[in-house]
């Protein structure tokens, strides 16, 4: 029934604009019947038509003549009373959003728009646009339309939704789009004091949902063990929430970049942003490192280590290390293995010091003893690499090129993301965002209010826990992960 009382008014409504015949409510006016004549009034106007005779106010005999409460379109364009000049209406899709295109005379005179509102939104355009009464809205949305003096009114409802929108010109032709987003509700659930999980849109400038932890105190603490995965949750038990920490070699699960737990370092910079913590206190930053190597005798040069080469450097992720024109000390158990030619491939559980063709720091032979050290400087407590850096001090700081990411592709792709941000008062953020790019989430980021972020491992590793429960959309059986954050209440 509802099927067939819809399709009946869809075809009386393409029947009414064929003839130009609208409900005098659609144009803003009352209907009564007075003294035999039909009167419509509002917005200053008054009309009258007698029926069998024609209109008396105004006494005019070409205007076309209505029925009842239904007024032709052309009378009143006649009588001068649109204000607004007419545009051409065309609808369709644009991602998430329902967009309607106005095909305008001139150029749009005023500025882009955008606004988000809960369930109930009202808009005014400035045009007079007829076609947007046939408008297709897409389900769960709700329009009323009315062609008014002073343009094109639509009164739209979304009930459970947040409903949001975009009102922007576009030139050569010139036209006037407005996206329409129905959007899910946010969410927000208190965790403990000072800690609330969320789930908010951002926007770059398309919807971007997030699900985040938020936290104004609490214990963060970098959670794992090198060479051996598991979920996040198993990670720390006792947590709050966890979030996915930073990357690994997915053949041996050796942690790649800078990881201090306690002071100590549990792996070396790779050449990427690195979150660095004391208490509740974060920072972002390229690690600084100061890394020794003490010889067989004792001797002690210092080093680069992995991508801050030098002439003397230490490599501790697996994979291919050092360059032609370099010898390779392969090291296991701080004795070394073997002295090659470079390049030569790293295993894991091993390092290995690279320098030029016979010219080591110090006379070096297979089985001597040889010791790695480091330490931050300054020093922090914890520290954990990822990247790419997203946000820094509340500008867009996105560039892969500065950071040591040698296969640019994953950070091109549409994957879910992981990330640690904080606003400029200290609200600290967990999260994982649906499918995007870095780029697009560093925006959405900044549109929130971020001061600073950076990515973690994300697509299949990006996963937020709260409380023992996956938070974040997956597709499939989450991924175990070598590293991870883990908050824990204040």
């Amino acid at each position: 029934m509802r099927r067939l009382l819809l399709l009946s008014f869809l075809a009386f409504l393409s029947l009414g604009l064929g003839q130009n015949l609208l409900p005098a409510g659609v144009f803003g006016l009352t209907f009564r019947e007075e003294g035999g004549a039909w009167v419509y009034e509002g917005a200053g106007v008054r009309l009258a038509y007698v029926p069998g005779v024609g209109w008396a106010e105004p006494p005019d005999p070409s205007l076309p003549p209505p029925e009842r409460e239904l007024l032709p379109l052309q009378a009143l364009k006649a009588l001068g009373y649109f204000q607004v000049p007419e545009a051409g209406t065309r609808f369709g899709s644009q991602g998430r959003a329902f967009r309607v295109v106005l095909d305008l005379p001139t150029p749009y005179p005023g500025p882009p728009q955008e606004a988000q509102g809960q369930e109930r939104l009202t808009l005014l355009l400035p045009y007079l646009a007829p076609g947007v009464l046939q408008a297709p809205w897409p389900q769960g949305l709700r329009a009323g339309v009315r062609l008014l003096p002073q343009g094109t009114e639509l009164r739209l409802e979304a009930p459970g939704r947040l409903l949001r929108h975009r009102l922007f010109p576009l030139q050569n032709p010139p036209r006037l789009v407005l996206d329409l987003y129905l959007l899910a509700p946010e969410v927000e659930e208190a965790l403990a004091p000072g800690v609330r999980y969320k789930e908010v849109w951002a926007f770059a400038p398309e919807p971007l949902r997030l699900y985040l932890v938020e936290a104004t105190g609490g214990r963060l603490l970098p959670v794992g063990k090198p060479g051996v995965r598991d979920l996040p949750k198993n990670l720390a038990p006792g947590a709050l929430a966890v979030l996915n920490g930073g990357y690994f070699d997915p053949a041996s699960g050796a942690p790649i970049g800078l990881w201090v737990q306690d002071g100590v370092t549990i792996s070396y910079p790779f050449g990427r942003v690195a979150l660095l913590w004391e208490g509740f206190r974060f920072f972002l930053d390229f690690p600084r490192f100061e890394a020794v190597v003490r010889g067989p005798q004792g001797e002690r040069v210092r080093v680069g280590v992995n991508a801050s080469r030098a002439r003397f450097t230490a490599h501790t992720v697996p994979g291919p290390v050092g360059r032609e024109g370099e010898e390779v000390a392969l090291v296991r158990g701080d004795r070394v293995e073997a002295i090659r030619p470079a390049p030569q491939e790293l295993s894991p559980g091993a390092w290995a010091l690279t320098f030029p063709r016979g010219g080591p720091p110090f006379p070096l032979k297979p089985g001597d003893p040889l010791s790695l050290y480091g330490r931050l400087d300054p020093p922090f407590a914890y520290a954990l690499e990822g990247g790419p850096l997203l946000v820094r001090e509340g500008q867009y700081a996105f560039d892969p090129s500065r950071e040591n990411f040698r296969d640019p592709r994953p950070l091109q792709a549409v994957a879910p993301q992981a990330a640690v941000a904080w606003t400029r008062e200290g609200r600290l953020w967990l999260l994982v965002s649906e499918p995007t790019t870095p780029g697009v989430l560093a925006r959405a980021l900044l549109s929130l209010g971020a001061w600073n972020a950076l990515r973690m491992d994300g697509g299949g590793s990006a996963q937020l826990w709260v409380k023992g429960r996956l938070r974040s959309p997956y597709q499939g059986p989450p991924r175990p992960v070598v590293s991870a954050l883990a908050l824990y209440a204040p």
